[in-house]
């Protein structure tokens, strides 16, 4: 069944199955800020074939998700992929990231390591710059002001290149506007504000230093100073960070088999570690 009942929030989410005997560790998808599982769907047929269960979720007042009043922070959302992972009977995991969704897989690593084999982080919502971070407070306060949408849509234009197709802009624009406001306000807010913020630095130095598993980071154009800052947090010796040349914010979209023959090249490398 497509929804799974955990409680405090029902997440849509799909399990696709490998063909019968296939052994690789299952994957999770896990989408970013005002998106949905959706934006995996030039990935799964692929991750399919070469033999992994793949999972990809809608979190919380995300996509066809329920949206309680609270629980949106980083490891809140970590802890409703425990529940689903419980659910669906499924140990461990290599879980992809993108944007916030890196700071949940990153959340679910640390706080719940025996779940996650590997990470793959796509252009993270962590590590941000003082000079960046700066500018949050102002951007909570209009996702808080009681119509989030033309916030959330006019932060979203930093996230294409010249190069970005019109289809993925607009397709982003809708999933923007059919997410809840709840989570639109208090998802951002969630990955910066309080005390146990790791979305800017130097929070995020300590927080990603306690991943102890495989991490391979792939960063914007925009964002790719930040490759050489991670670079120097990973413990494990599989982990890199790598900055692509013209990518935009959504560079697993925008250059999907490049994406795929990266990661995968990335996953066969640590392949016989993770299924140990």
């Amino acid at each position: 069944m497509a929804f799974a009942d955990l409680g405090e929030v029902r997440l849509f989410h799909t399990d696709d199955a490998p063909r019968e005997g296939a052994t690789r560790t299952p994957l999770l998808l896990v989408h970013g800020f005002g998106a949905d599982s959706h934006d995996w769907a030039f990935h799964i047929p692929d991750l399919v074939a070469r033999g992994h269960r793949v999972i990809a979720p809608d979190l919380r007042g995300h996509g066809h998700s329920s949206a309680p009043e609270r629980g949106y922070r980083p490891r809140d959302m970590a802890d409703d992929l425990v529940a689903l992972l419980d659910h669906l009977g499924v140990e461990r995991v290599v879980a992809f990231g993108h944007s916030m969704g890196a700071l949940v897989v990153s959340a679910l690593a640390v706080e719940h390591p025996g779940r996650v084999a590997a990470l793959v982080c796509v252009d993270p919502g962590y590590g941000q710059p003082p000079e960046v971070a700066a500018l949050f407070p102002r951007m909570v306060e209009g996702l808080r002001s009681g119509d989030p949408y033309p916030v959330a849509l006019a932060n979203d234009r930093w996230c294409y290149t010249p190069a970005s197709p019109g289809w993925l802009r607009e397709w982003h624009r809708r999933k923007i506007l059919a997410t809840s406001p709840r989570a639109l306000a208090q998802a951002f807010a969630g990955m910066y504000e309080g005390d146990d913020q790791f979305g800017a630095r130097p929070a995020s130095d300590a927080y990603l230093a306690r991943r102890d598993c495989p991490v391979l980071s792939c960063w914007s154009a925009v964002q790719a100073a930040s490759a050489a800052w991670e670079n120097g947090l990973f413990k494990h010796p599989a982990s890199r960070a790598e900055a692509w040349p013209g990518g935009g914010h959504r560079l697993h979209a925008e250059r999907p088999a490049e994406f795929l023959l990266v990661v995968t090249q990335w996953l066969d490398e640590v392949d016989k570690e993770i299924s140990a």
